[in-house]
């Protein structure tokens, strides 16, 4: 199966330090965000990768090359301007066939165990659903959630909060992890801008999204400050390893 990590934002959040560094090249634990996904798909068998990019974007792809030396092999969408998530990923879809296919936010750090995808990926192609989204527990900046979990269904959006039928714990955050059917992009006019969570939310309520519960390390790595911890979360645990 097929990855695509979305690599194209601007990181407005992350300035002065994307001023000049594209956000997933920002280095934590030693190595750059993106790296950590491109070797953790590969050891999960799924090499056939495709990034996309906008702003300095060259730098993405004179750094990461054709993937060889990671074991990948890695096709590059290059969009010029930001197209968001849904409309980068609409632009891609020529390089990324007719198989469903994941999408992995490039500037989060996870440890999702990628192997579990092409199971995924295999049952989503043969039912009737059109995404399976990975989530996780909801972060102190993202304390309502964004998505209501139960039993591996998605089944609504978190907002407006009159949930009082469901425990508060199935309201999740969306991990930026997920897996998509190229039919859910294919109505997007190539080249346009277009948001990721409306085209969710209206398969959500048709009853069209699968889901499940990551549990693990998660940080959406979105200021200057949540790199910084993350680096030294990751060097203290390369320390202790090495002890």
């Amino acid at each position: 199966m097929k990855a695509m990590i979305l690599a194209a934002g601007r990181g407005e959040r992350m300035r002065p330090l994307t001023d000049h560094t594209p956000k997933p090249l920002l280095q934590a634990g030693g190595k750059p965000l993106i790296v950590w996904h491109i070797e953790r798909l590969v050891n999960a068998g799924i090499a056939d990768l495709v990034i996309n990019h906008a702003h300095l974007g060259a730098q993405i792809e004179q750094a990461l090359g054709d993937g060889s030396r990671f074991g990948a092999s890695i096709s590059y969408s290059d969009e010029g301007t930001a197209l968001e998530t849904a409309g980068g990923i609409a632009f891609a879809l020529p390089q990324l066939g007719d198989e469903p296919f994941a999408v992995v936010n490039g500037d989060i750090y996870c440890d999702y165990d990628f192997s579990h995808l092409p199971a995924r990926a295999t049952a989503l192609a043969d039912s009737a659903d059109m995404a399976h989204l990975v989530l996780v527990n909801n972060p102190e900046h993202n304390r309502r959630g964004d998505f209501l979990l139960q039993d591996n269904r998605i089944i609504s959006g978190a907002e407006p909060l009159s949930c009082t039928l469901y425990p508060v714990t199935h309201i999740l955050t969306f991990s930026g992890i997920g897996l998509y059917k190229p039919q859910l992009f294919a109505h997007i006019p190539r080249g346009t801008k277009a948001p990721l969570a409306p085209l969710l939310r209206e398969q959500i309520a048709s009853g069209k999204v699968s889901g499940e519960h990551h549990r693990g390390v998660w940080v959406d790595v979105g200021t200057q400050q949540r790199l910084d911890e993350l680096d030294k979360q990751l060097r203290a645990s390369q320390n202790a390893r090495h002890d």
